[in-house]
């Protein structure tokens, strides 16, 4: 899956058939701007007691250790606007809020469902206290729901203010599968391939002078653990881009189903033995694609630990033979890799996790939590050049601590083109309006598990911004090509320039024909194919279903 190489010959022009699929309603797919960092605030005394009546006075902001000013301030307390007001000779820069005193500021609260790792009682049971508590949803608040299974996204509810749809919604995510006792059945697999080549001299430091490296026999489920995190991840920043622009608070409710914080450490399952494999992404690489779309698009993340505590997970009388093993097979450090997580995800973006029994009362938690907060907002200066930016908030009054979101992302156009094509790879919707015309050829058999897979991808030159060049009109574009196959491996996203001359003579309403050969896997594969043309800004895609 992740041999995915691409063979461009300029062909001639032409009409080619347009194979697409309708984009979801209520998602967002394109190239995302944003200029403004927003910064949510919660203050608190030494009790734990919200602070209200600061002023922008009260705060120092920092960028990487150096202060910088506050252009927009607001508080909001129990949900509505108490003041508006910017720093000295400055107005609250374009696409902020200008929130008057007194008026509602809604929450939106977008509800990702983890069924990949969760296990089916655990989720629902998340999931009935969600319902529970669904009528704390305040008048100017709003809610999604997206679940994903490993393959793919479902939108179950694009966001809405209506109780009865979003309870429709939750009924019918209680109603999908969930596939965390295949993961368990992958884990204890390791676990009785590790008691078998388990040894007196297992972790010997004498012949790592490096640290200790796993057996070969684990590395397979530690690669593909990770390899599952990893698409879980892109997963839930994928939701958060689609739903990129909803108003007022935006918040994530992640229904997290048990992600460690590394792989490595969970799979060999040791207070005792740290175990260095440095090609294996832990920690902050490997949950940073989350963590930063959340910080750029301004979400704040509140994780929920779905399995909790496993010694409480096992219900007599409703466990499987299975389930009744789940508190014995789970360590202490592996509870831990996973609270660490949640507890990482939590802390760089301003929110908190919902460990054990808050599970149950995550949203009455969330809610109550997201009612009171400062609204800080400053413009970075942009270079596009995929640095992360540490920022700070003190609060200068002594005695009080300040609760925020940790840094930015500055992204190049590069990587938000390249995410945009990860969004509609899980979607499984262009995203583009305007859908790019292909056409799929004969595979060619390429061993016994890999075929070539044929494409001609056809350009219209009436979407193509072209610029003089000796005495030429030439296009400077550049081509992605992203698969997920029907068993969630998913490819990388390769950038092929391309420079396309367009003869003086050519008909407007024509097309640049290219022949691409692509390598897959012989499953059915999910494959986005996208045109971005640099002069412009625009693209071009479209998503296509293949068995080859």
């Amino acid at each position: 899956m992740r041999k995915l190489a691409a063979w461009l010959v300029l062909g001639a022009l032409g009409a080619v058939s347009v194979v697409a699929q309708e984009p979801l309603p209520g998602t967002f797919g394109e190239i995302i701007e944003v200029r403004v960092v927003n910064i949510e605030v919660v203050v608190t005394d030494r009790d734990g007691v919200r602070v209200p009546d600061l002023r922008p006075e009260d705060f120092r902001l920092k960028v990487d250790g150096r202060e910088v000013p506050i252009e927009y301030f607001t508080e909001v307390r129990g949900g509505d606007a108490i003041e508006v007001e910017t720093a000295e000779g400055l107005a609250a820069p374009e696409g902020i809020p200008a929130l008057a005193p007194g008026s509602a500021v809604g929450t939106s609260y977008l509800l990702f469902i983890d069924d990949f790792f969760a296990i089916e009682r655990d989720r629902d049971r998340v999931l009935r206290g969600l319902l529970e508590d669904l009528p704390q949803l305040g008048e100017a608040d709003r809610m999604a729901v997206v679940a994903y299974d490993g393959r793919g996204l479902a939108m179950l509810s694009s966001w809405s203010q209506s109780l009865p749809a979003l309870e429709r919604a939750l009924q019918g995510a209680l109603d999908r599968p969930s596939y965390g006792l295949q993961r368990l059945a992958e884990r204890r697999a390791n676990d009785s391939e590790r008691s078998l080549v388990q040894r007196p001299g297992f972790f010997d430091r004498a012949n790592t002078p490096f640290g200790e490296r796993v057996e070969l026999s684990q590395r397979a489920y530690i690669e593909r653990l990770a390899e599952q995190l990893q698409g879980s991840v892109m997963a839930a920043s994928a939701t958060l881009r689609s739903f990129a622009a909803p108003p007022g608070r935006k918040v994530m409710l992640l229904l997290a189903g048990g992600w460690p914080y590394s792989p490595v450490q969970y799979a060999v399952d040791s207070f005792q033995a740290d175990t260095l494999e440095p090609d294996i992404p832990r920690g902050h690489r490997l949950y940073e694609p989350l963590i930063d779309t959340a910080n750029r698009l301004g979400y704040t993340l509140y994780p929920v630990d779905v399995p909790g505590l496993e010694s409480e997970m096992v219900d007599a009388s409703q466990a499987s033979a299975d389930d009744a093993r789940l508190a014995s097979d789970t360590s202490l450090n592996r509870e831990q890799e996973r609270e660490a997580t949640l507890g990482f995800i939590a802390k760089e973006t301003g929110g908190t996790a919902l460990l054990n029994g808050l599970r149950q009362e995550a949203f009455e938690r969330v809610a109550g939590d997201t009612r009171s907060y400062y609204w800080l907002g400053f413009t970075p200066t942009r270079r596009g050049d995929d640095q992360r930016h540490r920022v700070e908030v003190e609060v200068l009054r002594p005695g009080l601590r300040a609760r925020s979101r940790e840094g930015y992302q500055d992204v190049s156009k590069a990587r938000e083109v390249s995410m945009a094509v990860e969004s509609a790879l899980l979607f499984g919707n262009p995203p583009s309006s305007q859908g790019l015309p292909v056409q799929v050829g004969k595979p060619e058999r390429r061993g016994r598990s890999i075929v070539r897979l044929p494409l001609s991808i056809g350009i219209p030159l009436a979407a193509l911004t072209t610029v003089p060049m000796d005495g030429k009109r030439v296009a400077d574009l550049e081509l992605r090509l992203a698969a997920l196959d029907e068993e969630g491996r998913r490819s990388e996203i390769p950038i092929v320039p391309l420079q396309v001359v367009v003869a003086a003579d050519a008909p407007p309403d024509g097309f640049v024909r290219y022949e691409t050969k692509v390598e897959l896997r012989r499953v059915r594969q999910q494959l986005v194919v996208a045109i971005y043309d640099r002069s412009s800004g625009s693209l071009l895609s479209t998503t296509l279903e293949v068995q080859p």
